[in-house]
């Protein structure tokens, strides 16, 4: 058989031409974002008389910085909470909103509209406007004065404030997985709720790893509900940590283990992006196509 020859597009100057502003914009941004990472890296591996002298790694790899910042400035704690808060904050809000975004887009019933209208009406609504109440009641309850009940409303409170938008997200990816399956499902004596848990969710799985990370970074970077809600060191997050790190440079003077503490609480999220950048994609892309 002949090969087939490629036939290579020719470029379209005009289109390419109409788009360069953007690629220079781009290609700013991607510079500004590498070079400053690349300083406070170098900065965590520095010391602090090399930071305030503009030359970092002047004075070689300070490994310690790290070891220090983990042991000495209580990251080790702050980011331990995190990790607890964000793991199960993403899995209560799966086993919470996956059946319900479900429900909502495959069964149709008198609450059904009310329920979503009041699902994206909750997403407008600013955190800032029931931080008072919330406080109120919690504080009236007597939840803020002993550490396990102070944890158990901060997930509780990282659950809540994401449970409308997780919804909203896999209620659209549900509304655009054929209904073929079910039939099939059904027609093999299987209930609605088996289905579920055995067809449906794996098919879900793109949109539900996406919506996990989003909610996974939103809880490891929150910061307004921690510093309200978390009354010591011991049960706050690493965003409030970091604050508190901050206010102390004033008196211990150590930028380069701020620094090393930075990246410490940088990695995570970093990590979640580079090797699932591809699932975030399939999932965003995914929701939007008919299956």
């Amino acid at each position: 058989m002949a090969k087939e020859k490629k036939v290579r597009e020719r470029v379209n100057w005009n289109r390419e031409l109409k788009l360069a502003p953007g690629y220079l914009i781009l290609c700013l941004w991607i510079l500004f974002t590498v070079v400053l990472l690349g300083w406070v890296v170098g900065a965590s591996f520095s010391t602090t008389k090399a930071i305030f002298s503009g030359k970092i790694m002047s004075s070689g790899f300070h490994l310690e910085n790290y070891a220090k910042a983990w042991n000495n400035s209580n990251v080790s704690t702050f980011f331990m909470n995190s990790l607890g808060y964000s793991i199960i904050s993403c899995t209560l809000l799966i086993l919470i909103c996956a059946p319900a975004a479900y429900v909502l887009s495959r069964f149709k019933f008198i609450s059904n509209k009310v329920i979503q209208t009041g699902f994206v009406s909750a997403m407008g609504v600013p955190v800032v406007m029931i931080v008072l109440p919330l406080f109120g009641l919690v504080a009236g309850m007597d939840l803020l004065n002993h550490e396990l009940s102070n944890r158990l409303v901060l997930i509780f409170l990282y659950v809540g404030i994401n449970v409308p938008y997780t919804t909203i997200f896999l209620l659209t990816f549900f509304a655009n997985i054929s209904r073929a399956f079910e039939e099939a499902a059904a027609i093999d004596g299987c209930s609605p709720t088996k289905t579920f848990w055995l067809i449906m969710l794996p098919m879900a799985q793109p949109g539900i790893i996406t919506v996990t990370i989003f909610n996974f970074i939103n809880v490891w970077n929150e910061y307004f509900i921690s510093l309200i809600f978390g009354n010591s060191d011991r049960i706050r997050p690493v965003a409030v940590g970091l604050y508190s790190m901050i206010n102390s440079m004033k008196y211990t003077g150590d930028w380069a283990g701020m620094f090393a503490a930075v990246i410490i609480v940088f990695l995570p999220t970093f990590i979640l992006y580079i090797f699932l950048s591809e699932k975030i994609i399939a999932g965003v892309t995914g929701g939007g196509v008919k299956g």
